[in-house]
């Protein structure tokens, strides 16, 4: 089998030509098996990912028992680079962290907000609320006002730090919030009743001390859509992502210290912290980044011919409307992944067939790390989404918690009895009913549907509500309609989706504007 084959060309070259493709032998693991047998993560009573990952990293570039990729490699449009060595990253990192401790006076478990675009000051607020102990609540630059209220509103941050694309919003919004103390905008420019980014950290000293935390302290909010009520803040803890994303940085992305990884995720969302943040640096990859003002199919194949990527991870959309592209031009890729919704097999076979490249699908939530992936050396079934991560015992159940036979369909469920895994969410905050929603019997539910067949391979069939994916994104239809309903020529409002051959799914939101424009 392939798992076989894979094996055998471990001490080969890094690509290998197998069966007419390029197949890339594990780096990290032998085969599906392997990976089962070695994950056995231990967590500590304490744990911080700032001092217990990244500062090791910074220690083991002094000692030179590490190589010469920067942890953190940032270009844009403009050819503008920013390269951070790990020691570097920490030396600006502690900046902030002063900033953040001293000039705003925030505690250990208060709550920043945070909404930039891809810009390094975006990894920099990451690693200061590691170094702080403050719970980052990410958000991403699509938000309306309505949208920042509610989150302001409902978290008690009370810290903001955004640019000045939404800064406007923000204060238009300020004066209902309450707790909210503080307002840093990342730009070269000043604006009335806001701390300047730059200005704070230029004055600050690099001597912090990192805080000590607990592995199940509180560490990241994120806001995630539902079919009924507002978005619920999801929360994770110390150990949850930064130790439960092992799982991912090491056997599915299989990188090391050697790689270069791009993730194309917006910053607004878990997929970012995932693998632009957690998965890479846990393993010493480095995270590039390429800030585009919007996703442009030219120019990300430009970056993968021009850059030294070994790893590339985008949306199932994405993929769609490169394969359009011309891509005749030679990369340097290894791995390539994707996530965030299913991916046709016909843009599989085209990307194959154009680039000599799998490319390897996973599956996860907010709420969890990596539930099920195709790993290297797997065999690839097109349509399904592969075998349950090590870091869970992933089955199809019914309404009950039952466990459903092979073949049959059902709701994808995580065992949590006896033993909650450690890297499942925490809790929606301040919501224990729809946090005790999410179980039955032994298991946490998904809210997805599928199948499992008789060789272990997961099959999604679709969301058990009608949350609608378009494009990697999760838009759930009571908040759209809350939306259309304010406006006064709307009496009633219901939300749904269409296909969509580049993003998935769609709203149906054509008519609906010119019809809303006769009543302007």
């Amino acid at each position: 089998n392939e798992e076989e084959i894979v094996r055998l060309h471990c001490d080969s070259w890094p690509s290998s030509w197998i069966r007419g493709h390029r197949v890339s032998p594990p780096q990290n693991f032998t085969g599906y098996e392997s990976i089962k047998q070695q994950y056995s993560p231990q967590i500590p009573e304490y744990f911080n990912f700032a001092e217990d990952v990244l500062d090791v990293w910074a220690e083991k570039e002094k000692k030179g028992e590490k190589g010469s990729n920067p942890a953190f490699w940032w270009v844009n449009d403009r050819k503008q680079e920013v390269r951070w060595s790990f020691e570097e990253l920490g030396f600006h990192s502690r900046r902030l962290a002063n900033v953040l401790s001293g000039a705003c006076g925030l505690n250990q478990q208060d709550r920043v907000f945070l909404v930039l675009p891809r810009v390094p000051e975006w990894w920099l607020v990451n690693v200061a609320c590691l170094r702080t102990g403050t719970v980052l609540l990410p958000g991403t630059s699509q938000l309306t006002a309505r949208d920042i209220l509610h989150r302001l509103q409902t978290s008690g941050a009370r810290c903001v730090i955004t640019d000045e694309s939404l800064a406007p919003l923000l204060d238009a919004v300020a004066s209902q919030c309450s707790s909210l103390q503080h307002k840093i905008l990342v730009s070269p420019t000043k604006r009335e009743g806001w701390k300047n980014f730059g200005d704070l950290v230029r004055n600050a000293s690099s001597d912090h001390e990192c805080v000590k935390t607990r592995s199940d302290d509180p560490m990241t909010i994120f806001f995630t859509s539902g079919t009924t009520g507002s978005p619920k803040m999801t929360q994770h803890s110390h150990s949850s992502y930064g130790i439960g994303l092992t799982v991912n940085g090491r056997y599915w992305l299989d990188l090391t210290e050697r790689d270069v990884l791009w993730n194309t995720s917006d910053t607004g969302w878990a997929k970012s912290a995932w693998s632009s943040v957690y998965a890479p640096w846990i393993q010493g990859a480095c995270v590039f980044i390429h800030h585009m003002p919007r996703f442009d199919s030219h120019t990300v194949l430009e970056t993968l011919s021009s850059y030294p990527i070994s790893t590339f991870c985008t949306a199932p959309t994405a993929y769609r409307m490169l394969v359009q592209e011309d891509m005749s031009r030679y990369f340097n890729l290894q791995h390539c992944l994707c996530a965030g919704e299913p991916i046709n097999p016909e843009v599989m076979e085209k990307w194959r067939s154009a680039t000599g490249l799998d490319i390897y699908e996973g599956y996860g939530q907010t709420e969890t790390v990596l539930i099920a992936g195709t790993f290297k050396g797997m065999k690839i079934k097109p349509g399904a989404f592969g075998k349950a991560s090590p870091e869970y015992d992933v089955q199809v159940v019914d309404e009950a918690g039952n466990v459903l036979p092979r073949g049959v369909e059902g709701n994808l469920g995580i065992r949590v009895k006896p033993h909650k895994p450690f890297s499942l969410f925490t809790e929606y905050t301040g919501d224990p009913d729809r946090t005790a929603e999410c179980y039955v019997g032994d298991f946490y539910l998904t809210g997805d549907r599928g199948v499992m067949d008789e060789d272990d391979y997961l099959w999604f069939v679709g969301r058990a509500d009608d949350v609608i994916l378009s494009a990697g994104y999760r838009i759930g239809p009571f908040e759209v309609e809350n939306a259309l309903i304010e406006h006064q020529a709307v009496a009633e409002s219901a939300v749904v989706s269409s296909p969509d051959p580049i993003r998935g799914e769609k709203l149906l939101d054509y008519g609906l504007s010119c019809w809303l424009d006769l009543y302007k």
